[in-house]
Protein backbone atom coordinates (compact mmCIF):
# COMPACT_ATOMS: atom_id res chain seq x y z
CA UNK A 1 0.00 0.00 0.00
CA UNK A 2 1.18 3.23 -1.03
CA UNK A 3 -0.20 7.39 -0.93
CA UNK A 4 -3.46 7.49 0.39
CA UNK A 5 -3.96 3.97 0.30
CA UNK A 6 -1.88 2.89 3.03
CA UNK A 7 -3.78 2.24 6.19
CA UNK A 8 -2.79 4.72 9.04
CA UNK A 9 -2.84 3.89 13.12
CA UNK A 10 -2.38 5.52 16.21
CA UNK A 11 -0.44 4.70 19.73
CA UNK A 12 -1.84 6.47 22.64
CA UNK A 13 1.01 6.28 24.87
CA UNK A 14 0.43 6.29 28.26
CA UNK A 15 3.67 5.03 30.23
CA UNK A 16 6.80 6.68 29.53
CA UNK A 17 9.81 4.99 27.81
CA UNK A 18 12.02 3.10 30.87
CA UNK A 19 15.58 3.33 30.07
CA UNK A 20 15.52 -0.78 29.56
CA UNK A 21 12.99 -0.20 26.62
CA UNK A 22 14.36 2.88 24.88
CA UNK A 23 18.27 0.89 25.06
CA UNK A 24 16.63 -2.64 23.78
CA UNK A 25 13.63 -1.55 21.72
CA UNK A 26 14.32 2.22 21.23
CA UNK A 27 11.00 3.18 22.70
CA UNK A 28 7.41 1.36 23.68
CA UNK A 29 6.21 2.65 20.25
CA UNK A 30 8.19 0.28 18.66
CA UNK A 31 7.38 -2.60 20.77
CA UNK A 32 3.81 -1.82 19.75
CA UNK A 33 4.80 -1.02 15.73
CA UNK A 34 6.90 -4.29 16.27
CA UNK A 35 3.78 -6.40 17.40
CA UNK A 36 0.36 -5.20 15.72
CA UNK A 37 2.34 -3.08 12.18
CA UNK A 38 2.51 -4.01 9.27
CA UNK A 39 4.52 -2.93 5.86
CA UNK A 40 2.72 -0.10 3.95
CA UNK A 41 1.16 0.76 7.31
CA UNK A 42 1.58 4.80 8.72
CA UNK A 43 2.26 4.29 13.24
CA UNK A 44 2.15 8.14 14.99
CA UNK A 45 2.97 8.14 18.14
CA UNK A 46 0.82 10.77 20.88
CA UNK A 47 2.28 11.04 24.10
CA UNK A 48 -1.14 11.28 26.08
CA UNK A 49 0.83 11.26 29.05
CA UNK A 50 2.72 13.71 28.74
CA UNK A 51 -0.76 15.84 27.38
CA UNK A 52 0.21 14.97 23.85
CA UNK A 53 -3.23 14.31 21.69
CA UNK A 54 -4.37 13.66 18.22
CA UNK A 55 -6.41 17.39 17.15
CA UNK A 56 -10.11 16.20 16.79
CA UNK A 57 -10.04 16.98 13.15
CA UNK A 58 -7.50 14.71 12.23
CA UNK A 59 -9.40 11.82 13.96
CA UNK A 60 -11.04 10.45 10.31
CA UNK A 61 -7.59 9.66 9.04
CA UNK A 62 -7.23 6.74 11.41
CA UNK A 63 -8.27 3.26 10.85
CA UNK A 64 -7.80 2.39 14.24
CA UNK A 65 -5.97 3.24 17.62
CA UNK A 66 -4.13 1.42 20.25
CA UNK A 67 -3.96 2.75 23.61
CA UNK A 68 -0.96 1.41 25.51
CA UNK A 69 -0.59 0.46 29.34
CA UNK A 70 0.58 2.65 32.26
CA UNK A 71 1.59 3.10 36.02
CA UNK A 72 -1.15 5.53 36.32
CA UNK A 73 -4.62 4.37 37.72
CA UNK A 74 -7.28 4.47 34.78
CA UNK A 75 -10.20 5.55 37.64
CA UNK A 76 -7.91 8.79 38.45
CA UNK A 77 -8.72 12.20 37.67
CA UNK A 78 -5.45 13.40 36.47
CA UNK A 79 -6.27 16.12 33.40
CA UNK A 80 -4.79 14.32 30.25
CA UNK A 81 -6.44 10.54 32.13
CA UNK A 82 -9.93 12.77 31.93
CA UNK A 83 -9.11 14.28 28.58
CA UNK A 84 -8.61 10.19 27.23
CA UNK A 85 -11.67 9.62 28.45
CA UNK A 86 -13.62 12.60 26.17
CA UNK A 87 -11.26 11.47 22.84
CA UNK A 88 -12.32 7.83 23.37
CA UNK A 89 -15.68 8.39 24.25
CA UNK A 90 -15.56 10.66 20.53
CA UNK A 91 -13.86 7.71 19.10
CA UNK A 92 -16.69 5.37 20.53
CA UNK A 93 -19.51 7.66 18.48
CA UNK A 94 -17.41 8.10 15.15
CA UNK A 95 -17.26 3.66 15.69
CA UNK A 96 -13.70 3.97 15.47
CA UNK A 97 -11.34 1.01 16.50
CA UNK A 98 -10.23 1.12 19.35
CA UNK A 99 -7.35 -1.47 20.99
CA UNK A 100 -7.16 -0.91 24.95
CA UNK A 101 -4.21 -2.36 26.75
CA UNK A 102 -4.10 -3.21 30.49
CA UNK A 103 -4.74 0.68 31.54
CA UNK A 104 -6.26 1.05 28.06
CA UNK A 105 -8.64 -1.98 28.65
CA UNK A 106 -9.46 0.09 32.17
CA UNK A 107 -9.85 3.59 30.90
CA UNK A 108 -11.81 2.35 27.82
CA UNK A 109 -13.90 0.89 30.18
CA UNK A 110 -14.15 4.37 32.06
CA UNK A 111 -14.79 6.25 29.58
CA UNK A 112 -18.09 3.79 28.42
CA UNK A 113 -19.73 3.47 31.46
CA UNK A 114 -18.16 1.04 32.95
CA UNK A 115 -16.44 0.72 36.78
CA UNK A 116 -12.87 0.05 37.42
CA UNK A 117 -10.85 -0.46 40.68
CA UNK A 118 -8.09 -1.59 42.26
CA UNK A 119 -7.40 -5.68 41.96
CA UNK A 120 -9.62 -7.78 44.18
CA UNK A 121 -6.96 -10.10 44.21
CA UNK A 122 -3.96 -7.44 44.51
CA UNK A 123 -1.05 -7.65 41.94
CA UNK A 124 -0.91 -9.67 39.02
CA UNK A 125 1.79 -10.35 37.29
CA UNK A 126 3.43 -13.10 35.05
CA UNK A 127 1.79 -15.48 32.47
CA UNK A 128 -1.50 -15.63 33.12
CA UNK A 129 -3.82 -18.65 31.92
CA UNK A 130 -6.85 -16.89 29.99
CA UNK A 131 -10.23 -18.59 29.55
CA UNK A 132 -12.29 -17.94 26.54
CA UNK A 133 -15.96 -17.22 26.94
CA UNK A 134 -18.68 -18.10 24.56
CA UNK A 135 -19.46 -14.61 23.37
CA UNK A 136 -16.14 -15.10 21.51
CA UNK A 137 -16.86 -16.52 18.90
CA UNK A 138 -20.03 -14.03 17.96
CA UNK A 139 -17.67 -11.66 17.46
CA UNK A 140 -17.75 -10.67 13.72
CA UNK A 141 -14.31 -8.25 13.49
CA UNK A 142 -13.25 -11.92 14.30
CA UNK A 143 -15.00 -14.05 11.22
CA UNK A 144 -11.86 -14.40 8.95
CA UNK A 145 -9.39 -14.92 12.24
CA UNK A 146 -10.45 -19.05 12.57
CA UNK A 147 -10.74 -21.50 14.88
CA UNK A 148 -10.35 -19.63 19.01
CA UNK A 149 -8.27 -22.04 21.55
CA UNK A 150 -10.52 -22.75 25.07
CA UNK A 151 -7.50 -20.82 26.39
CA UNK A 152 -4.01 -18.83 25.62
CA UNK A 153 -1.97 -17.88 28.05
CA UNK A 154 -0.90 -14.21 28.41
CA UNK A 155 1.94 -11.92 30.21
CA UNK A 156 -0.28 -9.21 33.01
CA UNK A 157 1.10 -7.11 34.61
CA UNK A 158 -1.31 -5.24 37.14
CA UNK A 159 -2.92 -4.31 40.53
CA UNK A 160 -6.29 -2.51 39.19
CA UNK A 161 -9.32 -4.25 36.96
CA UNK A 162 -12.83 -3.83 35.64
CA UNK A 163 -15.23 -4.66 38.07
CA UNK A 164 -17.88 -3.82 35.62
CA UNK A 165 -18.22 -3.69 31.96
CA UNK A 166 -20.15 -0.52 30.60
CA UNK A 167 -23.89 -0.89 29.34
CA UNK A 168 -24.18 -3.28 26.66
CA UNK A 169 -20.33 -4.51 26.58
CA UNK A 170 -19.48 -8.37 26.08
CA UNK A 171 -16.72 -10.19 28.10
CA UNK A 172 -14.78 -12.15 26.04
CA UNK A 173 -12.34 -13.57 28.65
CA UNK A 174 -11.54 -14.04 32.09
CA UNK A 175 -9.38 -15.45 34.27
CA UNK A 176 -8.64 -17.55 38.01
CA UNK A 177 -7.19 -13.78 39.18
CA UNK A 178 -9.78 -11.52 37.04
CA UNK A 179 -13.24 -11.66 35.91
CA UNK A 180 -13.09 -9.46 32.69
CA UNK A 181 -9.17 -10.34 30.95
CA UNK A 182 -11.12 -8.74 27.56
CA UNK A 183 -14.32 -7.34 26.50
CA UNK A 184 -15.68 -5.68 23.50
CA UNK A 185 -18.53 -2.65 22.71
CA UNK A 186 -19.99 -3.44 19.17
CA UNK A 187 -17.36 -4.29 16.63
CA UNK A 188 -15.07 -1.34 17.24
CA UNK A 189 -13.99 -1.33 21.21
CA UNK A 190 -11.82 -4.49 22.26
CA UNK A 191 -9.83 -3.83 26.15
CA UNK A 192 -6.99 -6.75 26.87
CA UNK A 193 -5.76 -6.73 30.40
CA UNK A 194 -3.14 -8.58 29.44
CA UNK A 195 0.68 -7.35 27.38
CA UNK A 196 0.38 -8.88 24.21
CA UNK A 197 3.23 -6.34 23.23
CA UNK A 198 5.32 -7.66 25.72
CA UNK A 199 8.12 -9.96 25.42
CA UNK A 200 9.46 -11.77 28.77
CA UNK A 201 12.62 -9.51 29.01
CA UNK A 202 10.24 -6.31 29.25
CA UNK A 203 8.17 -7.73 31.82
CA UNK A 204 11.47 -9.09 33.53
CA UNK A 205 12.69 -5.55 33.80
CA UNK A 206 9.68 -4.01 35.06
CA UNK A 207 9.50 -6.61 37.54
CA UNK A 208 12.87 -5.62 39.12
CA UNK A 209 11.87 -1.52 38.77
CA UNK A 210 9.41 -2.51 40.94
CA UNK A 211 10.81 -4.23 43.65
CA UNK A 212 13.83 -1.53 43.45
CA UNK A 213 11.11 0.53 44.66
CA UNK A 214 9.52 -1.46 47.23
CA UNK A 215 6.02 -1.84 45.14
CA UNK A 216 6.70 -5.73 45.00
CA UNK A 217 7.97 -7.93 48.05
CA UNK A 218 11.19 -9.46 47.10
CA UNK A 219 10.14 -13.45 48.00
CA UNK A 220 6.85 -12.36 45.19
CA UNK A 221 9.34 -10.57 42.39
CA UNK A 222 11.36 -14.42 42.22
CA UNK A 223 8.31 -16.29 42.29
CA UNK A 224 7.37 -14.34 39.25
CA UNK A 225 10.18 -13.81 37.25
CA UNK A 226 11.43 -18.13 38.29
CA UNK A 227 7.52 -18.20 36.64
CA UNK A 228 9.00 -16.25 33.66
CA UNK A 229 11.76 -18.67 33.00
CA UNK A 230 9.30 -21.70 33.25
CA UNK A 231 6.35 -20.59 31.02
CA UNK A 232 6.04 -18.66 28.05
CA UNK A 233 3.14 -16.51 27.03
CA UNK A 234 1.01 -17.70 23.31
CA UNK A 235 1.99 -14.46 22.06
CA UNK A 236 1.43 -15.40 18.52
CA UNK A 237 -2.29 -15.87 19.17
CA UNK A 238 -2.50 -12.65 20.69
CA UNK A 239 -1.02 -10.18 18.19
CA UNK A 240 -3.11 -12.40 15.59
CA UNK A 241 -5.78 -11.63 17.58
CA UNK A 242 -4.96 -7.69 18.12
CA UNK A 243 -4.12 -6.85 14.59
CA UNK A 244 -7.25 -9.22 13.24
CA UNK A 245 -9.56 -6.86 15.38
CA UNK A 246 -7.55 -3.54 14.09
CA UNK A 247 -7.58 -4.29 10.76
CA UNK A 248 -10.47 -6.78 9.42
CA UNK A 249 -7.53 -9.66 8.84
Amino acid sequence: MKGESAKRYALLLAARDSEYVIKMYNGYFNVFVQAFGDDGENWDLFRVVEGEFPKLEDLHKYDGFVISGSPYDAYANDHWILRLCFLIQKLDAMQKRVLGICFGHQVLCRALGGRVGKARAGWDIGVRKVIMAESLFQCRFFDEFGEFPPSAKILECHQDEVLEVPLGAEVLAFSDKAGVEMFCMGDHILGIQGHPEYTKDILSNLVDRLTSKELLDRDFASDVKAQLEADDPERNFWEKLCKSFLKGI
